[in-house]
């Protein structure tokens, strides 16, 4: 009996051991504290959607970029504009006469800028504006001219249509400046002894400056001689290129022929000459050619720029003009001159957008500054040179839209 209550007993405790492992991970489940998670707040579908609005238009840009680039394209359209307004009339006026005429003015200035039909089209919408909240009384009746959404519309039609021819231009523009690219090197060429580096910052979409480094004959496998180039068409925007490219193309095609500098600036010039307008559209330009084996470089400065040779001990060397810009005169003459380039010295070649890059004060650059630039120089690679250089414009300028090209050459000996 004893035995059997002992049996009982042991299997009840097995039957409610089973039905403990069957119930405790529901009790688990119901009584243990989940663990702590942070809960991010969920922002409404409307605030997100206007979140990505935002940054589609400013293309992730915080305000204060914003603002800089705003008044760095208000400051470059009044200097466009206002270049059509007669500050010598305007200071003959007295003081209070001179707001409205540089108003009226100003406001000429952008009508040209239209083409006929859409001088119309604003004149119309000026005038639905100006007649809008006019009301006239006939009789008992009263009636309210209210024009303002239609003037509104013809404005956007207007923006519309600029829009349309602006980005026509800046597609053509953008298949220019490829084009341009292909002009000039997309990389250093293998230098023995030596190593070179170039940037190029332009003003518009295509340059009028011009940059080259390369092998003439095409012999740097056996230590040939490299022509180094760098040039500043006078002009802007597209004329300058134009000219930049033919210019190019020229250079290359009488280097090929194993000429002397002085022969080959020469006859460069008289082709200049042909397509300059009667010395309208002249170029400077230094033209060098580097002797890997002996590091001696020849030259040939065409109204350019003083190049600057920073010697490895710290010392500072200018390359001065020894000719006319390209494309003044047919008989003009360009003697060469030769310099020794020793171990860990810097040629740098720039054009005047250098020099003459203004910040948002309008203060120049200047060559002061950037000699003292250059003597600061570290003893570093040509690329990390030119990128020392040029850091220290930007940081000049900072957002700052520039009038000119910004172009710089470095080639360092080893």
């Amino acid at each position: 009996m004893a035995r059997n209550n002992e049996g009982q007993w042991w299997l009840g405790r097995y039957l409610s051991s089973l039905q403990f492992h069957r119930v405790s991970p529901i009790l688990s489940s119901m009584s243990a504290p989940a663990p702590f998670a942070p809960q991010t707040p969920t922002r409404p579908a409307r605030f997100e959607r206007v979140g990505n609005f935002w940054k589609r238009v400013s293309e992730g840009r915080n305000i204060d970029e914003l603002w800089k680039q705003f008044t760095a394209d208000a400051r470059s359209s009044y200097g466009f504009y206002g270049k059509d307004v007669d500050w010598d009339e305007v200071n003959k006026l007295p003081t209070w006469k001179r707001p409205l005429r540089v108003a009226g003015q100003l406001f000429w200035a952008m009508m040209n800028k239209l083409t006929p039909a859409r001088r119309v089209l604003v004149l119309v919408a000026l005038v639905m504006l100006l007649m809008s909240g006019v009301k006239l009384q006939t009789g008992n009746t009263a009636v309210d001219i209210n024009l303002d959404f239609l003037a509104a519309l013809l404005f956007l039609l207007l923006l519309s249509l600029e829009l349309a021819d602006k980005v026509i231009m800046k597609r053509d523009l953008e298949i220019a400046r490829e084009i341009q690219t292909w002009l000039v090197p997309s990389e250093a060429p293998p230098i023995p002894n030596a190593e070179v580096a170039f940037h190029t910052r332009p003003q518009n979409s295509v340059a009028g400056d011009y940059y080259d480094a390369f092998y003439p004959l095409n012999d740097a496998q056996s230590g040939g001689k490299l022509m180094l180039v760098i040039a500043d068409v006078a002009g802007k925007s597209v004329p300058a290129a134009l000219l930049m490219a033919t210019l190019q193309a020229s250079l290359r095609t009488i280097a090929s022929e194993g000429l002397g500098l002085s022969e080959l600036a020469e006859r460069l010039n008289r082709y200049a000459c042909a397509h300059s307008l009667g010395g309208q559209r002249f170029t400077t330009a230094v033209i060098a050619e580097f002797d890997p084996s002996s590091r001696t470089l020849a030259y040939v400065n065409a109204g350019h720029n003083f190049p600057v040779v920073r010697r490895g001990n710290g010392g500072t060397d200018r390359l001065s003009s020894s000719g006319l810009p390209l494309g003044i005169s047919p008989d003009a003459t360009f003697p060469s001159s030769t310099i020794e380039l020793q171990p860990g010295d810097s040629l740098i070649l720039f054009t005047d957008g250098v020099v003459e890059a203004f910040n948002s004060a309008g203060e120049e650059f200047t060559d002061g500054r950037w000699l003292n630039v250059i003597r600061s120089l570290p003893s570093l690679s040509a690329e990390d040179s030119l990128r020392y250089l040029m850091k220290s414009v930007e940081q000049f300028v900072g957002a700052t839209r520039q009038s000119d090209d910004i172009t710089c050459l470095v080639l360092r000996t080893k």
